[in-house]
């Protein structure tokens, strides 16, 4: 799939630059995403649906890893000081067919195995480490584009990454999987169970760690930008502390007409949020001041 996918927006993208008179020997010069996006807006070749294609290509492409990884505090790591017997009921509880292994805290990822390396070898000694059985695994950084991530880890084989941050710590991993559903949308199993469709406006449930931008597009509710990436990241910056169940953050309309929005904290994974209610209306006059007071000088940080 990640073939398909990566064959097919280079072929677009080579094609639009052959219609557009410049391709990949003229000159060697570099063009930016907005100059590709004027180019393809005035050219009278492509038919609308080319142009929406190559588009949405464009804007899933310029999305960060981060933006689409997993986050540590949801992987499942091994310790390679496991043997397999003990590694054995961590892995057949697990949804995953890969897992990252560590020799230390979760900073020191020294590979992965696959599930068949812990199951499907009865032969096997039990009381052989995890740490025996390592694959090299890819480390890809958070600040590194989705299409040019999809593109590395395809000509290098590998299926999942590491995420590294700015402090060169372990922020998450990423599979090929993750990154071509950011541009094709999402792939379900057709033996999986079909989901529910979600429905956008309010009154909405969704997840905490729903990013701003996918937020938006649910609820049709703005977010300010900050120091947090999701929805949840937001309300705990708002509130200035780890949440609660129950805790409430106003979101003033821009207009000032005194409606609004109200983020209702329903359920925690942790201390992270897991679930929230979001629902529209005339917010109390305390409410619209303290979320005023909150628009002139930011999110609080958390404590």
């Amino acid at each position: 799939m990640a073939r398909v996918v990566v064959r097919a927006v280079d072929g677009g993208l080579r094609l639009v630059t052959a219609l557009l008179g410049t391709g990949p020997a003229a000159g060697r010069e570099r063009i930016s995403e907005a100059e590709l996006r004027d180019l393809v807006a005035a050219n009278t070749v492509l038919d609308p649906v080319g142009r929406r294609i190559i588009d949405e290509v464009l804007v899933a492409g310029a999305s960060l890893v981060r933006e689409v990884m997993m986050p540590r505090t949801e992987v499942v790591f091994l310790s390679a000081a496991l043997t397999l017997a003990e590694a054995e009921p961590l892995v057949r509880a697990g949804m995953h067919t890969r897992y990252p292994v560590v020799d230390g805290t979760h900073d020191d990822v020294v590979g992965f195995v696959h599930l068949r390396d812990v199951l499907w070898h009865p032969d096997r000694d039990p009381d052989t480490t995890v740490g025996a059985l390592v694959r090299e695994v890819k480390r890809l950084p958070a600040s590194k584009r989705v299409l040019a991530a999809l593109t590395e880890m395809r000509r290098e084989g590998h299926h999942l990454a590491v995420v590294i941050d700015e402090y060169g710590g372990t922020a998450g991993i990423v599979t090929c999987e993750d990154l071509i559903e950011e541009l094709v949308g999402e792939i379900h199993d057709e033996y999986a169970e079909v989901p529910e469709p979600e429905l956008a406006g309010l009154p909405a449930v969704v997840e905490g760690r729903l990013n701003l931008a996918d937020f938006a597009e649910r609820t049709a509710v703005v977010l300010p930008v900050g120091p947090y990436e999701t929805v949840g990241g937001f309300v705990m910056a708002a509130l200035g502390r780890l949440p609660r169940p129950g805790d409430e953050v106003p979101v003033p309309d821009p207009s000032g007409s005194g409606g609004g929005w109200l983020l209702r904290v329903l359920t925690l994974d942790g201390r992270r949020v897991a679930r929230l209610a979001v629902t529209a209306g005339r917010l109390p006059e305390q409410r619209r001041t303290v979320g005023r007071s909150a628009s002139r000088t930011g999110p609080a940080s958390p404590s």
